[in-house]
């Protein structure tokens, strides 16, 4: 496992990270019982993997006290990444309906002290706002709030996380550029390049790092998803659009070439062209095995694209992928 910093906070990540909603919910395909999330958990952490990224809205909390347990006594080896900014105190949520939001100074001094009692610890090292909106990004009170909380150790950085949906161009760059945040989280993958290169080269500018989520374009890179795939309603993948599932496969298989030469599968292009940007801190596969966290690990291994070999990427997103877009809210 390689490892690197996170923007301007110096946090040493591993290149691969964990992303921790899969065993507090059942977003993706599979319910993972808490058995098996400790032992997905400490598998990580044995194939050096220290950046756990979660919520506290991932299973109302689960997610959040299974990383404590799985990493009980061990909590200067570990890296903590939580979120928060929806009401799940106060609302209930139905299916994958968004909850209202709350991002302000007093409910982000409640969240994080629950964050804090679930997760066993008397510090988070990196707390972001879950999927905020430019209101929020406005708040002056509210990131000074944030940078107290660091200078009182209460957290050790800050960020924003965009979302739900590709997008939030105007959010990002914002925070990136009038905030002092430590990074950024966003989709980002081979077929979906933008606003992600946008933030990259912004981030670079500002000290920020870039956390990518979905880097597998919600399982089409890993051949998880194929034309024939039918997908729950309950499945979060399911709010892709045939039409584009259709599209991309044929646009995958424009990139096999580069992979062949390598002697890489799909997958193996998708992590090592974004570990490719220096900009990049930490990937966050969804994965729901053992098996899959082996996979993933290993992919961190020093072993990535060329100067010439990203830039062929980029220009057949170019010339291929690259559809403008209205921002997704």
């Amino acid at each position: 496992m390689k490892y690197r910093k996170l923007g301007k906070s110096g946090i040493r990540v591993s290149e691969i990270g964990f992303g921790a909603w899969t065993v507090g919910l059942d977003w993706w395909g599979k319910k993972i019982d808490d058995e098996e999330a400790i032992r997905m958990l400490k598998r990580a952490y044995d194939l050096g993997i220290n950046f756990y990224e979660t919520a506290d809205m991932y299973g109302k909390g689960k997610s959040e006290r299974l990383i404590a347990q799985a990493f009980k006594g061990m909590r200067n080896e570990v890296v903590y990444s939580t979120k928060w900014g929806y009401d799940m105190y106060g609302e209930a949520q139905i299916g994958h309906s968004e909850l209202p939001q709350k991002h302000d100074s007093e409910f982000l001094s409640y969240a994080l002290e629950q964050s804090l009692a679930r997760l066993q610890t008397d510090y988070v090292d990196v707390y972001s706002l879950h999927n905020p909106k430019m209101d929020a990004i406005k708040n002056d009170a509210l990131f000074a709030s944030l940078d107290d909380l660091v200078a009182r150790g209460r957290i050790r950085s800050h960020g924003a996380s965009l979302g739900p949906a590709i997008g939030w161009k105007e959010e990002g760059l914002a925070a990136i550029r009038n905030r002092n945040i430590t990074c950024l989280q966003t989709v980002y993958n081979i077929l979906e390049q933008d606003p992600g290169r946008d933030f990259m080269r912004e981030a670079e500018r500002h000290g920020v790092g870039i956390m990518v989520r979905v880097p597998d374009a919600s399982g089409l890179l890993t051949g998880k998803v194929t034309a024939d795939t039918a997908l729950d309603k309950n499945d979060h993948r399911s709010f892709r659009k045939r039409e584009f599932i259709l599209e991309a496969l044929k646009k995958i298989d424009t990139m096999k070439p580069i992979a062949s030469s390598r002697g890489w599968n799909t997958t193996e292009l998708a992590i090592k062209f974004i570990l490719s940007h220096k900009q990049i801190s930490v990937v966050l596969p969804t994965m729901i095995s053992v098996e899959e966290i082996e996979m993933y690990a290993a992919l961190s291994d020093g072993n990535y694209l060329d100067v010439s070999e990203a830039t062929r990427v980029e220009e057949m997103y170019e010339k291929n992928f690259y559809v403008p877009r209205a921002e997704s809210k």
